[in-house]
C-alpha cells in the first residue's frame, strides 16, 4: 500500500504520481519552457548586442542557462507549492515525504539535481530512477525529501465533518482553539477516507489521531465516546467557530462601511 506520513507522523493512504503521469507534466513543462526560452533568449541577444564587449555574448549565455535551469523552476516550485503548470494538469504535486507543502529548501535541491538529472542526460537518469523507485521518485526527490502524488477530488466539493448528536453540547463548551492547522488537516483527511481504509488500520490510525487530538482540546468528551466521533466533534466544532467569527467580521466591515458613508452629524442628507 503507497502511503505518506504526515506531519504528525501518522500514514495515511496516498496514491504515488505514476511515472507515466509525471513525465505527461514534464512535456508540458517542457513545451511552456520553450515558449520561455525563445522570449528569453530574444531579449538576451538584444540587450548584448548593445553592450561593446567581447565577453557579453558568454555572459549572456550563461545567465540564460542560470536563470532557465536554477532560478524558474526554484521560483515556480517555490511559489506553486510543488505545483508547476504542467503538474496542475494531469493533476498531481511534490509534497514533502512528511505530507507538507514543499518549501524553497526543497524546491532548490530538486533544480539542482535537475541540472544533471534533467538538462545535462535529458531526463534519461530521472526517468530511470522514477520506474526503479517505489514512489516514483527521481534523485531530486530522494536527495529532497520529497514525492510526487496525485491531487484526487481537487474539483469535488468537500463535505464539511458533523459533529455526532450526543456530542454537540459537550463541543459547544469544549476548548478547541489551541489544535493546530496541520493536524486539524489530518484528522480531516483520516475521517475522509475511513471508510478506505483497512480496518485495523483504520482502529489504529483513529487510536492515534483521537490522543494527538486529546493533547489540545479540554474537557474530555464523555467516557466511552467512540474516537471518530471525537475527531468529528472537535473539527465541526473548529469549523462551527470559525464561521462565527467569520460573520462577526463581515457584520462589523458592514458596519465600518456605512458609518463612512454617513454626513456628519448635523449635516442634512441630500433632498432629491
Amino acid at each position: 500500500m503507497d502511503g505518506i506520513v504526515t506531519g504528525e507522523g501518522v500514514l495515511l493512504d496516498s496514491q504515488a504520481a505514476s511515472v507515466a503521469s509525471r513525465l505527461l507534466a514534464g512535456l508540458i513543462d517542457v513545451a511552456v519552457l520553450a515558449v520561455v526560452i525563445i522570449v528569453l533568449s530574444l531579449a538576451t541577444v538584444g540587450i548584448a548586442s548593445n553592450v561593446q564587449s567581447d565577453a557579453a555574448p558568454a555572459i549572456a549565455v550563461i545567465l540564460l542557462l542560470v536563470v532557465l535551469m536554477l532560478v524558474l523552476p526554484i521560483t515556480v516550485d517555490t511559489l506553486t507549492r510543488g505545483r508547476s503548470l504542467g503538474k496542475a494538469a494531469v493533476g498531481i504535486r511534490v509534497v514533502r515525504d512528511d505530507g507538507g507543502p514543499i518549501v524553497f529548501r526543497q524546491a532548490f535541491v530538486r533544480a539542482l539535481t535537475g541540472v544533471v538529472e534533467l538538462w545535462l542526460t535529458f531526463g534519461i537518469v530521472a526517468t530511470i530512477c522514477s520506474m526503479v523507485h517505489p514512489q516514483g521518485k527521481r534523485v531530486g526527490d530522494i536527495l529532497a525529501g520529497t514525492y510526487a502524488v496525485r491531487v484526487r477530488g481537487a474539483t469535488k466539493a468537500r463535505i464539511p465533518v458533523e459533529a455526532p448528536p450526543y456530542l454537540v453540547g459537550w463541543a459547544h463548551q469544549a476548548e478547541v482553539a489551541r489544535l493546530p492547522d496541520g493536524l486539524a488537516l489530518t484528522v480531516r483527511q483520516f475521517l475522509n477516507r475511513a471508510t478506505q481504509l483497512h480496518p485495523t488500520s483504520r482502529v489504529e490510525l483513529g487510536g492515534r489521531l483521537t490522543a494527538e487530538v486529546a493533547q489540545y482540546v479540554q474537557p474530555l468528551p464523555p467516557a466511552g465516546t467512540h474516537p471518530e466521533d471525537f475527531l468529528a466533534a472537535v473539527l465541526a466544532e473548529r469549523r462551527r467557530r470559525e464561521i462565527d467569527v467569520l460573520s462577526r467580521n463581515a457584520t462589523r466591515t458592514a458596519k465600518d462601511a456605512q458609518g463612512l458613508h454617513r454626513l456628519p452629524h448635523g449635516v442634512p442628507d441630500p433632498v432629491d
